[in-house]
């Protein structure tokens, strides 16, 4: 018997917060690796984990990831690891400082957006400094959204005669 295609997905494919382009207005873009336990990157080689609520928060020069879960890898055996908790990035000082600033002043949030693995061994969050949307911004984006669709389906058609 030979091996399908699509047995396992790449370890390389990145983990997506769908969410923070609807809720927030992306601004300047951070890569920072992770600390993990072996269990963690294991459950993340099998695409397992949830950013959907993930951000970060500046506490005393560190910066954590919170609300980032990884479920428990399936054959764990004995190691185990608790699926949220906060998880420690590993930046340059100076953009800590930049980030630390930048929440005190101007009122961000730091927004998990995505990850994935680098080089296929180490495993990095990309995170943003992000002002969150108001209403009517998301009503906007949901209209410029529905128009592009029927610009698309017009297009189709339009091609199809």
């Amino acid at each position: 018997m030979g091996k399908k295609k699509d047995d396992k997905p790449k370890s390389n494919e990145a983990l997506v917060n769908k969410k923070a382009k609807f809720n927030y207005e992306l601004g300047e873009f951070f890569e920072a690796g992770v600390v993990l336990t072996g269990s963690e990157v294991k459950s993340l080689r099998e695409r397992k984990g949830n950013l959907t609520d993930g951000f970060a928060k500046v506490k005393k020069g560190e910066v954590y990831l919170e609300n980032f879960q990884i479920p428990a890898y399936k054959n764990k055996g004995y190691a185990e690891h608790i699926d949220l908790r906060p998880r420690k990035l590993l930046l340059h000082k100076k953009e800590i400082a930049r980030m630390e600033k930048a929440v005190k002043e101007k009122g961000l949030v730091l927004v998990a957006v995505k990850c994935y693995f680098k080089d296929n061994k180490y495993f990095k969050v990309q995170i943003s400094l992000a002002k969150p949307k108001k209403l009517h911004d998301k009503r906007d984006d949901l209209q410029k959204k529905d128009a592009k669709i029927e610009i698309d389906r017009a297009m189709k058609a339009r091609l199809r005669t």
